[in-house]
């Protein structure tokens, strides 16, 4: 038994009967269970009870055992003076006021129905499955599921936003210089995100407007501040580079110390961060003012034309420096758009909507339901339980749900866990 459990069975008023009595037999009417507290202090604030013939208002706290009171010392605290009932699993002692009198008190064993408890009991029962409720994943009324997990979405879209929120502190609320920090960032994948962010962080975004007429001095600066031309390599292109990275160093007082190196290893070569930054410089020469851009398209074909570049000419025949390979356009690929889409630009477009207290969930549910789902273990794992992801929607709200729910074992605030308790 959790007092988890108890709260929730408390705030959901799932208790089994109407005739409820107190352990001095009084009976009781739960007006409002108040309002949950998860800080310091009485679990639940601003109850309205009726105890006997006499109507209450204040705060009720819960315990698996009435005992519990003392082990927790809310004797000595005066947080706890305005409580008017104890709830608890089990009934084993009196817990008085300062002014003798009894806290009455509520006994819910008696009252919690058997099949409740026991569903409660079989969901946490193992400790070897990959989530609680693996065994009736797929007996949750599909309803019910894609409701959840659209509510869901929109909690984890918040939680990336309040990372935009915080680069737009640093920026001053510059929308511009924090797109280019997402869009870079993600840029690098996985495995350079963090380094191609730290690129970013290293670079004034002032200075890529001021050079975004020249492709060419753009892509210098990038790989430059990147630390791709720092090696001694006699190709012509890369000591063009190289010259006009110096250059721009020198003018802009540019260091790139605090930028984490790059890596290469274990990547296709599509995207090779050498592939990936000249198409990063090539959309930034190709499109100014990309922030007024994405925030003023709402079809995601236009979305596709927008981000439709290639590298510069030279990477059309290389992947490296060093290597010259057959000739191929290079072109940001949709399903790449897609997860620019996913992970930068609709994140900004509803921090920003947010901003100008602008409601665009509809448009956003219709751009992700035209993505397709992501492919990862996650959305693997639950698809093999119900055929569940069918679109970015729902595979970005299951990793919401597995890591933040599943894995923190918070059943009893999530859709799914509630619906498999009370069937």
């Amino acid at each position: 038994m959790q007092e988890d459990f108890l709260h929730y069975i408390w705030q959901h008023k799932k208790i089994n009967g109407f005739h409820l009595k107190t352990t001095q037999y009084e009976s009781l009417e739960i007006l409002s269970v108040g309002k949950h507290n998860i800080n310091s202090g009485p679990d639940f604030f601003n109850a309205q009870l009726k105890i006997g013939d006499q109507l209450w208002a204040g705060n009720v706290e819960i315990h698996i055992k009435s005992s519990d009171w003392f082990v927790h010392n809310h004797e000595t605290d005066k947080a706890y003076d305005n409580v008017i009932l104890h709830v608890v699993w089990e009934h084993d002692t009196e817990i008085f006021r300062k002014n003798n009198s009894i806290i009455p008190t509520l006994e819910l064993k008696q009252y919690i129905d058997k099949d409740v408890l026991q569903n409660y009991n079989k969901l946490f029962a193992s400790k070897n499955k990959w989530i609680n409720c693996e065994t009736d994943f797929a007996d949750v009324d599909s309803f019910i599921l894609n409701n959840w997990l659209e509510r869901i979405y929109f909690e984890r879209l918040e939680r990336k936003s309040n990372t935009i929120e915080k680069l737009l502190e640093v920026s001053k609320n510059n929308w511009e210089a924090v797109l280019f920090k997402m869009l870079t960032k993600n840029f690098g994948l996985k495995v350079n995100g963090d380094s191609f962010f730290s690129l970013a962080n290293s670079i004034d975004y002032s200075i890529v407007r001021k050079l975004q007429t020249n492709n060419q001095a753009l892509e210098s600066l990038i790989f430059g501040q990147a630390g791709l031309l720092e090696e001694d390599i006699q190709e012509p292109y890369f000591l063009e580079l190289k010259k006009e990275y110096l250059f721009l160093k020198q003018k802009f007082s540019l260091s790139n110390t605090q930028v984490t190196p790059i890596q290469f290893f274990r990547l296709r070569p599509q995207n090779f961060p050498t592939i990936r930054l000249s198409q990063l410089a090539s959309l930034y020469h190709e499109q100014h003012n990309l922030f007024s851009k994405i925030i003023e398209i709402k079809n995601i074909n236009d979305y596709y034309k927008l981000f439709s570049v290639s590298t510069s000419e030279f990477w059309k025949t290389h992947y490296t420096f060093q290597k010259v390979s057959k000739l191929t356009q290079k072109k940001i690929a949709k399903s790449f758009v897609d997860l620019l889409l996913i992970n930068t630009i609709i994140p900004i477009k509803f921090r920003y909507a947010k901003h100008i207290n602008e409601d665009i969930n509809d448009l956003i549910i219709n751009l992700l339901q035209h993505i397709p789902s992501e492919k990862n273990s996650i959305v693997t794992a639950f698809n093999n339980l119900k055929q569940v992801s069918k679109s970015a929607l729902q595979s970005q709200a299951l990793i919401q749900l597995k890591t933040e729910y599943c894995d923190k074992n918070k059943c009893l605030q999530c859709a799914v866990g509630n619906a498999l308790i009370i069937k």
